[in-house]
């Protein structure tokens, strides 16, 4: 079910509410990265529990993207979209309150199942809102920039943070501005039609549990290369996963129909948190050992992928 879009007097409000709200999602998976040194003196993390901190995010948030997309389609992407706010706001606050690294761990698990509500909801409700043409064009290629915006100005924004206050700033900052969106989000966004059909558990679950251990099986890459029985197993989960989807039948083609513009958002939000990843320990080691202030670290991922 693809609903028209729906006829407003407040462009520039959906927009501006929208926009905002990816941008919180797409900072927070960067922002992390040049505070990563505080964090890990503060809570006397090792090692393997400082990549988890941000690995938790990456890992959740690809898995849950596709469940997310369908939990639009079947209870109405508004609704859907502010209950994925509220989940990342108190997951932030949580994360700025840890007062050890299991906790930070967990939060950030928790914030990567919120973004994988927001993000597939926001392209949906950005689709609806704008009619088909120029004013759909230029509102999809604002959301575009908005993401690499996100990605970069987190480095900057992280470290700055961090240098000057806290690198619990950085998630304390998403509180109020979760507030206002939860708050502005029901008043300006439309609501659209609930899709006709039941949950198809069993395509969810594979679709996830594939994404997931597609996720997981580059993420150990890192530490344990291709070749490790990890890496292996999470790969050879994917792969075994994505053949059981046709099996579904016709329930797991309408998920894939459903979701197929989520997709497109997440495929690259997906590319771009492994991407960022992969710099996880650039940073801490800018820090640590060419002594930089996390304010200092912060330009130089962005020098580097520029060479």
């Amino acid at each position: 079910m693809n609903p028209e879009p729906a006829a407003t007097g407040r462009p520039a409000a959906i927009l501006a509410i929208i926009l905002a709200s990816y941008f919180m999602i797409l900072l927070d998976n960067s922002v992390i990265f040049t505070a990563l040194p505080s964090l890990q003196a503060d809570l006397q993390l090792g090692t393997g529990e400082l990549s988890w901190v941000q690995d938790a995010y990456t890992l959740v948030f690809g898995g849950l993207l596709l469940l997310g997309a369908r939990a639009g389609d079947l209870l109405g992407r508004r609704r859907v979209f502010v209950f994925g706010l509220v989940v990342f706001s108190v997951a932030s606050l949580l994360i700025g309150l840890a007062p050890a690294g299991w906790w930070a761990i967990a939060g950030r698990a928790i914030q990567g199942i919120g973004a994988a509500i927001v993000a597939p909801a926001s392209l949906s409700l950005l689709t609806a809102s704008f009619p088909e043409g120029r004013e759909r064009t230029r509102a999809v290629a604002l959301y575009g920039a908005t993401a690499g915006m996100g990605a970069s100005l987190g480095l900057v924004i992280g470290g700055a943070l961090a240098h000057w206050i806290s690198w619990r700033a950085g998630f304390f900052v998403n509180v109020p501005i979760g507030a206002a969106m939860i708050a502005l989000a029901p008043r300006f966004l439309p609501e659209t039609g609930r899709a006709r059909g039941r949950f198809d558990l069993f395509g969810a679950l594979s679709a996830t549990l594939g994404v997931g251990a597609l996720v997981f099986g580059i993420i150990n890459t890192a530490d344990a290369g291709w070749a490790s029985p990890a890496t292996c197993l999470g790969l050879g989960i994917a792969v075994a996963a994505a053949a059981t989807v046709p099996a579904a039948g016709a329930a797991a083609a309408h998920l894939a129909t459903q979701v197929s513009a989520a997709l497109t958002t997440g495929s690259v939000l997906l590319l771009l948190a492994l991407a960022v990843t992969a710099a996880l320990i650039l940073p801490a080691d800018l820090a640590a050992r060419r002594a930089r202030t996390p304010l200092g670290a912060a330009p130089a991922p962005l020098a580097e992928a520029a060479r």
